[in-house]
């Protein structure tokens, strides 16, 4: 397959298959070279897709690393983490990895289909330091048009077979993801609300508060204390001087919305906040706390310089098993 990457470069490509031939046209030659030259492979997709790469690789398939996409990163910023740990698992010994990754589709909702359309374009900036080679499949059967088109807009090349063709479409993850984020509807009137001053103290009272009138038990009344310590940590380090916090609860849901007050605050950017915190402290680790604690966050600049962070949590209702 004639995929060479440029050395300690990162390469993005996808897949549209409609078969299991299709699949296997990609998957099987990619595996083979890496397996050959003693690369690390990660295949991560479906349980079907492993059993036939596995069965197609017969006894080579015993080196092969696999994951289902379900274990694999729920959430976009999951996902970003298993890759890195994978890559990174490699990187002190100098080995370039190859990994096939399928995004999760089946079954999101509008919000959770747009996020992973952001993270696919952010892989591009989000994984760039790495040597890792990155074959997103996706199953043409199940996703809709847009998830195809979304496909050749955030990946520079494609593969077909044993052919690697540019995508005619790819567009600068920046601008990309900056053309997926809709205006957000004003907090509603009912919205409980902490004006400033506060202080971390007041912010955290607040949220436990809050968090124990919509239901939450204590783990996730701590987690939402939590949460909304380290966004506004995240806000202040941002610049803003002060925040108002507001918060109120939607069918299965709890919103929290601090907007940054003042002109000094900067504006992060995109894909601020999905990797894990590293050795060296970062303006942006409460920033991934904050995204690890949530079903979604949105970040929007506000016309008079401030910032408004507005995160989505599980309600009372929506149940987490252990």
């Amino acid at each position: 397959m004639s995929t060479d990457p440029v050395p300690g470069g990162f390469e993005h490509q996808a897949c549209l298959y409609g078969d299991e031939e299709e699949f296997l046209a990609m998957a099987v030659p990619f595996a083979d070279e890496g397996l050959a030259a003693g690369e690390p492979v990660l295949a991560a997709t479906t349980p079907a897709n492993i059993a036939l790469l596995r069965n197609a690789l017969g006894e080579r398939a015993h080196a092969l690393d696999t994951a289902e996409i379900a274990c694999f990163g729920r959430r976009p910023v999951d996902r970003i983490a298993a890759l890195l740990r994978y890559t990174d698992s490699f990187r002190a010994r100098g080995r370039p990895v190859r990994m096939i990754a399928e995004p999760v589709w089946a079954g999101q909702c509008t919000r959770q289909i747009n996020d992973w359309k952001r993270l696919e374009s952010g892989l591009n900036v989000l994984l760039a330091h790495t040597d890792a080679r990155l074959i997103c499949p996706y199953d043409t059967r199940s996703v809709p048009d847009h998830v195809v088109e979304a496909a050749w807009a955030t990946h520079p090349r494609h593969v077909v077979g044993d052919l690697v063709l540019p995508c005619g479409t790819y567009t600068e993850p920046e601008t990309y993801a900056a053309a997926r984020d809709s205006p957000l509807p004003p907090p509603p009137p009912h919205a409980a609300l902490l004006e400033p001053p506060a202080s971390l103290d007041a912010v955290r009272r607040f949220a436990r508060l809050r968090a124990e009138t919509a239901g939450l038990n204590e783990e996730r009344v701590a987690q939402a204390e939590t949460l909304v310590n380290e966004a506004l940590t995240w806000l202040l380090a941002r610049g803003a001087s002060d925040a108002e916090l507001r918060v109120w609860e939607e069918p299965g849901a709890v919103v929290w919305d601090l907007l940054g007050l003042g002109r000094q605050a900067t504006v992060p950017g995109r894909f601020a906040g999905f990797v894990p915190p590293g050795p060296r402290p970062s303006a942006d680790d409460a920033l991934w706390l904050v995204r690890s604690l949530c079903e979604a966050v949105e970040i929007r600049a506000m016309t008079d310089g401030g910032l408004r962070l507005r995160l989505r949590c599980a309600g009372a209702r929506a149940l987490h098993w252990p």
